[in-house]
């Protein structure tokens, strides 16, 4: 796409609903339901449909099966619905604002540090990470912890998140990080044990998920506006830093890990003879 089309501009139009009380705030959210569920239900319906072609001729389910994944649809449906409603209508033109405002400060170089907070604690909240955090722990055994690959998951967003707030100020090359980036992560794969590798290239993609791209893109953004740069080029990029840095978190995690258990390894083997028992003498 790059090749044919030649954008120019960085028009936003992030539109922020005017609510004086909380009584305005649910008559915004209600007059958006209907829109919306018109939308999931386009959305939906075609899984549904295909579903049920195959039900008719193939799978055959029993009625409580069918029941139960009746039951599913109606879940997913509505938390759609409402996601949407509070992403679109509260949770976008929030970050829009607040990334604008803090920029506007006289002392605007704060959003570095302020982003890097909000990468940290976000990520938290993404409900992707939990599930493979689970997954990782479950399948090694414990030797990979939860709480480990959740701190290499915030430590990265939260450094993906400053350099993208260095881009909205100063306006540099998305290159400039993508690239000397990428090839430490290239490079850590001869280091680490496989299993590390594996889990990083996954880890990126499960970062960048619902609640980033959802409040941090509209967050980098409205500071991109207010500081005076190109939305285009300095504020979208965001969500690809936050999906590369992962995978240098977790793979140096897998790389201090194999430090220690070498030395683990050669500690045992120094310690075998401590007891003496190879230099008996035996008497026949």
């Amino acid at each position: 796409m790059g090749m044919i089309f030649r954008p120019s501009g960085s028009q936003s139009e992030v539109a922020i609903a005017e609510v004086g009380n909380f009584k305005e705030l649910i008559i915004a959210f209600v007059e958006a339901f209907p829109e919306y569920l018109t939308e999931v239900a386009l959305a939906i319906l075609p899984i549904v449909g295909f579903f049920m072609l195959f039900q008719l001729f193939k799978f055959k389910l029993p009625k409580s099966q069918i029941i139960k994944m009746g039951v599913g649809i109606i879940y997913t449906y509505l938390g759609l619905v409402i996601f949407l409603i509070a992403v679109n209508i509260g949770f976008m033109p929030a970050g829009n604002y607040l990334g604008a405002r803090i920029v506007g400060l006289d002392y605007g170089w704060i959003i570095i540090p302020i982003g890097m907070v909000l990468g940290f604690v976000v990520v938290m909240a993404e409900p992707a990470v939990h599930v493979l955090n689970k997954q990782v722990e479950e399948i090694t055994g414990g030797a990979i912890s939860r709480r480990a690959m959740l701190l290499g998951f915030c430590v990265g967003v939260a450094i993906a998140l400053g350099f993208a707030m260095i881009r909205v100020i100063t306006g540099m090359n998305i290159f400039y990080f993508l690239i000397p980036c990428y090839t430490l992560a290239l490079l850590l794969t001869f280091f680490v044990p496989k299993i590390f590798t594996a889990i990083a290239f996954d880890s990126g993609g499960v970062a960048s998920g619902p609640m980033t791209a959802t409040f941090i893109l509209p967050f980098t953004i409205g500071a991109c506006e207010a500081a005076g740069g190109n939305v285009l080029t300095d504020a979208f990029g965001v969500i690809a830093m936050v999906t590369m840095m992962p995978l240098i978190t977790i793979q140096l995690m897998g790389f201090i890990y194999n430090i220690k258990l070498k030395r683990t390894e050669l500690d045992m083997l120094q310690a075998v003879p401590a007891d003496g028992a190879d230099e008996e003498i035996i008497d026949f």
